[in-house]
């Protein structure tokens, strides 16, 4: 049974989780229980439909700035010129986007109204921010959000609204914010085919210790 967290700021070891990565059920979304639980490799993921439920995969979907892949279409597309990709100017409307599109073989989202408040909290305390790419006439078409521990990103969710709106904002945030890792947390294809890969918990626990914990400003 995952533990039961009550008011007290604590959080289970997240060796603890069981087999699918569940570590604890219940608490709150206060920014100080989210930021403890990055800190230490833990991250909600629930719905409308069940209490709060906190994950820590016992291996961690990751990916190195310095390893992603960029194809030659892309490189063509960014030099071209025809997106302006921005950070921390619309993160309400990324969030809100990520928790509204639809996504194959997935009903419904783990982006209440309740997170996504939250993380709008936590980015005007300049813990969370967002990468928007809008088009050549001022339209937000896609981005990603995702909480900033040190060099570390911890990435929550990404949308698009055209072909590679989201793949343009990753990579301006693998060559623009000066990260050691991203924190893709779950395994996904499209993500594996830009490089993220597997890596032992135990390992991101290390790097994540060697962070700092003050908000990181860009």
């Amino acid at each position: 049974m995952p533990y039961s967290l009550d008011d007290r700021l604590i959080f289970p070891h997240p060796s603890l989780a069981d087999d699918n990565g569940l570590l604890a059920v219940g608490g709150d979304l206060h920014v100080e229980r989210l930021l403890l639980a990055y800190q230490h490799g833990i991250f909600p993921w629930f719905s409308e439909e069940t209490p709060i439920l906190w994950y820590a995969p016992h291996e961690r979907f990751v990916l190195l700035p310095q390893e992603l892949r960029i194809k030659k279409s892309m490189r063509q597309l960014i030099r071209k010129g025809v997106y302006n990709i921005t950070h921390d100017t619309a993160f309400a409307e990324v969030i809100e986007h990520c928790a509204s599109i639809k996504r194959r073989d997935q009903e419904g989202t783990w982006i209440t109204n309740d997170m996504q408040e939250a993380y709008v909290r936590l980015h005007q305390l300049g813990y969370a921010h967002s990468i928007e790419t809008y088009n050549d006439k001022g339209i937000l078409i896609g981005g990603l959000y995702g909480i900033q521990i040190g060099r570390i990103f911890c990435g929550e969710s990404m949308f698009s609204l055209a072909p590679n709106a989201s793949k343009l904002a990753l990579i301006h945030l693998c060559q623009h914010f000066n990260l050691e890792l991203i924190d893709c947390q779950i395994h996904s294809d499209h993500l594996a085919s830009l490089g993220a890969k597997l890596i032992p918990a135990t390992t991101y626990y290390e790097l994540l210790q060697k962070q700092i914990t003050e908000p990181f400003v860009i």
